[in-house]
């Protein structure tokens, strides 16, 4: 691959902010200093920019193998170079489902071949693949997935006995989707008597209300805390919740961490009026005082990753009445110039969220060299051009669905440059053919 040289920008990394040159050789970062020259390298100057660490998102859905006409891992991960997001974890829901070591590793197959950023997945839990689960390698993949409310692929975990056999059988970090099923179904069951199929999208985050979130992560934190278990909590989506998670130690000491989403921090209820189904996920966007309490657990590490739970689903899907319109939408492209823009509002500084979204993920899942710039890392490596502003149009959306939440609004913020293992993948707006990705490998001793 041969020499790249960034020269004059500035490095977020660390907790600093501060002018260095990098070079990288084939793929890895070789050398960080000031006034680096090397007459083989290709030289890019990326004065008055911002190089940051490949953005790391432990939670997406990229539909392949059987729901592919929403979107493929090549399509997802081609999109997420154009956010910045150089490696992703990719969850188990597809179809078939990754239940087994056997669809596992054909899943690692089909991302050999067509993905264009560094890949893992993670092997999805049910009520009667525990022995499978036993048989999984610790360094194998990203870790354990459990449903424990029903989402897309209705892979719901509900026998109390299974989830503590689970939970008491694996060294490996156990990410959970905590909303409580019962609750759930007693809200539907009453605004269906009343509207049918066709309940207004407001009482989404009624029917999928605090309660029905607050009783599953607290009845799964309970557990995790009894059984020993290393549980991570996906896409906390209320105040409430925020007040069971720690900030009084080193994430790396935590047993129990939790992760919030993009569309979490940005949208309220509020905006059902505007977005309608577009802004329909489980767990369900809430009130504004749950997005700010949701903003202050992140910010003193109540809460310690942010990802994207990037779901795709087709306009004529999301369109349909509330009953038959899935859960889910797309972000991976946006993600980074949308939290680029509450850096902007001062909402969150530079290096925190290069934390969040970068160095947390790697600690958290134990994945080596990567989620951090440094000599001997792997060089995945993004440029931002925080003074460089765009408008999301349906002509520069890279999903293969076609659509965005943030379809008409102007970011201030643009990826210019995505370095893959020391591969331009993306620059300029233009995605390169090659591919470069790598499957992730974890330091799990």
């Amino acid at each position: 691959m041969g020499k790249i040289l960034l020269k004059n920008g500035v490095i977020v990394n660390e907790g600093v902010i501060l002018e260095n040159d990098i070079l990288i050789e084939d793929d890895l970062i070789v050398k960080i200093a000031k006034d680096i020259s090397d007459a083989d390298a290709t030289v890019i100057d990326v004065k008055g920019m911002h190089i940051l660490p490949g953005i790391i998102d432990d939670q997406v859905h990229f539909r392949e193998p059987g729901l592919i006409h929403k979107g493929t891992i090549a399509t997802e991960s081609r999109a997420a170079l154009a956010g910045g997001i150089t490696t992703f974890m990719e969850q188990p829901n597809t179809t078939p489902q990754t239940t087994t070591i056997e669809k596992l590793e054909e899943k690692f197959a089909i991302a050999e071949n067509s993905a264009f950023a560094n890949y893992s997945f993670l092997f999805g839990g049910t009520n009667d693949n525990l022995e499978e689960l036993k048989r999984l390698d610790k360094n194998a993949c990203s870790g354990i997935k459990l449903f424990l409310g029903s989402s897309t692929g209705n892979m719901l975990v509900d026998d109390e006995k299974v989830i503590e056999s689970i939970f008491s059988n694996t060294e490996m970090v156990i990410s959970v989707h905590c909303e409580d099923e019962t609750t759930i179904r007693e809200n539907l069951a009453k605004y269906k008597e009343q509207y049918g199929d066709n309940i207004p999208i407001q009482y989404h985050p009624i029917i999928r209300s605090e309660e029905a979130c607050y009783l599953s992560s607290s009845r799964a934190i309970a557990l995790a805390k009894k059984t020993g278990a290393r549980l991570h909590v996906f896409h906390v989506s209320t105040g409430k919740e925020t007040n069971l998670f720690r900030n009084d130690i080193p994430l790396e000491q935590k047993k129990i961490t939790a992760e919030v989403c993009i569309h979490h921090l940005w949208f309220s209820d509020a905006d059902y009026a505007d977005k309608g189904n577009l802004i329909k996920w489980n767990p369900a966007v809430k009130t504004a005082k749950d997005r700010e309490q949701l903003w202050d657990a992140l910010l003193d590490d109540r809460i310690d990753v942010i990802a994207t739970d990037h779901a795709p689903h087709l306009l004529e899907e999301k369109n349909n009445v509330y009953t038959k319109a899935p859960s889910g939408g797309p972000l991976v492209q946006h993600a980074l110039p949308a939290m680029l823009e509450k850096v902007k509002e001062g909402r969150i500084k530079l290096e925190k969220m290069v934390q969040k979204m970068c160095h947390n993920p790697a600690i958290l899942f134990q994945i080596e060299k990567r989620g951090f710039i440094r000599e001997g890392y792997y060089a995945d490596i993004v440029v931002a051009d925080l003074n460089n502003s765009w408008t999301v149009t349906k002509e520069n959306i890279a999903y293969k669905c076609k659509w965005s939440p943030f379809e008409d609004l102007t970011f201030s913020s643009k990826v210019v440059h995505t370095i893959i293992n020391g591969h331009l993948g993306f620059t300029n707006g233009k995605f390169s053919e090659i591919r470069n990705a790598k499957r992730l490998t974890f330091n799990r001793p």
